[in-house]
């Protein structure tokens, strides 16, 4: 997994009082102070946190707007390509994962899976957990995923649906018939029962974090919640040395593989590529005539959009992570400042990087692309922004 966690904001060193972090919070929306701190060199310049759209940067906000979600809808329209028609020397990634050893597809889709559940209790909700504790109240905050939106808890409940889907071999409730699932509980019921019930702990304990997770950060519910997802991630990964040590029937590997891609993967990636050309499409609409309305109908697709990704993390390898598709569109934290300096200079070639480029110049373009700088130009204290 390359998810790029870029620390390049310029944090103030001030302390921030979270309006609350506890099961009683009365979800107060949290005021951080200014990132920037050069707000001297230009006193006209609202700062990034503070700005609004208003009809002075409208048409620069617009502009922008439709440029990261036209990469949005791209990236998406790749990353399924990559799958279903041409990866490497014209043969389908799906062709090539399913033409793998079964033990090792089988063991790559558990990594996924360990990886996932592990980053979501170790990093999404560890970091800014860990930033917290330590006096960091500022960077905590800007550690949260997706806070803009207030939609943090939902991604993360997503990320855990998608280690669900795969271990089902669906992508509801019910357990496909060719799934890991079925495999382990014919080889090991009480193995299988663990490993489901340590998908719904999480879940179940993500789930109990108050709204907003930023207002929440430390709250005994968070606490639970690491201690849920490195369990399952535990759970997940004995499941994978139970595989590599036991001599499984080939077929019925074959059928799972088989299931997974088809029936898991291609329908969540065809799903992230429709519903985030559908998101290019609102937003196009919005920067035609822009209006509260429209702010709220581009915000109601970056929810629909963001879904299919979310549920998508628990396969973060092959072509999203060989083309660097997970940073472009999901890179996090955001480089606001950076951000703002794009609203004002209309520079939208510093969105894109080419293969040679070193790394920090990739990053720096990652940094201002994707779902969160979209959210970002949507999104504030969990509503639509209105037009000022």
């Amino acid at each position: 997994m390359k998810k790029t966690y870029l620390w390049a904001m310029a944090l103030v060193a001030s302390a921030l009082s979270l309006s609350a972090c506890s099961s009683e919070d009365k979800n107060e929306p949290v005021t951080p102070p200014s990132q920037n701190n050069n707000q001297n060199n230009n006193q006209d310049q609202e700062d990034s946190f503070n700005i609004e759209f208003s009809t002075k940067n409208a048409t620069s906000w617009c502009n922008y707007m439709t440029q990261v979600a036209s990469l949005l809808e791209a990236d998406a329209a790749t990353l399924y390509n990559n799958w279903e028609i041409s990866f490497e020397n014209g043969k389908a990634y799906k062709d090539y994962f399913k033409g793998l050893d079964n033990k090792e597809a089988l063991e790559q889709i558990l990594e996924g899976c360990c990886d996932i559940a592990g980053e979501v209790g170790d990093a999404k909700i560890g970091d800014p957990y860990n930033l917290y504790i330590q006096g960091k109240t500022t960077e905590a905050l800007y550690a949260v995923e997706s806070w803009y939106s207030w939609h943090s808890r939902d991604d993360y409940k997503n990320n855990i649906i998608s280690v669900r889907n795969s271990y089902y071999g669906s992508r509801d409730e019910n357990i496909a018939e060719a799934s890991m699932a079925e495999l382990i509980r014919k080889a090991n019921p009480e193995l299988d029962q663990e490993v489901k019930d340590a998908i719904q702990a999480a879940y179940d304990a993500i789930d109990a974090i108050p709204q907003p997770f930023r207002n929440n950060i430390n709250s005994r519910e968070a606490q639970d919640a690491m201690e849920a997802c490195s369990e399952l991630n535990e759970i997940l990964a004995k499941t994978s040395s139970f595989i590599d040590q036991t001599d499984l029937n080939e077929a019925a590997m074959e059928a799972v593989v088989k299931n997974y891609v088809d029936n898991v993967v291609m329908p969540t990636y065809a799903e992230l590529k429709q519903n985030n050309k559908a998101l290019a499409d609102a937003v196009k609409a919005f920067a035609a005539n822009p209006s509260n309305a429209l702010f709220e109908k581009a915000c109601e697709a970056w929810l629909t959009a963001r879904m299919p990704w979310e549920t998508s993390e628990a396969f973060l390898f092959g072509p999203v992570d060989e083309l660097g598709l997970d940073p472009n569109m999901d890179s996090w934290p955001l480089d606001q400042d950076a951000i703002v300096n794009i609203l004002n200079s209309g520079k939208y070639e510093n969105l894109n990087w080419n293969d040679g480029d070193d790394d920090d110049a990739i990053e720096a373009a990652q940094s201002v692309r994707g779902f969160h700088t979209l959210e970002f130009l949507l999104f504030k204290d969990g509503k639509a922004r209105t037009i000022h």
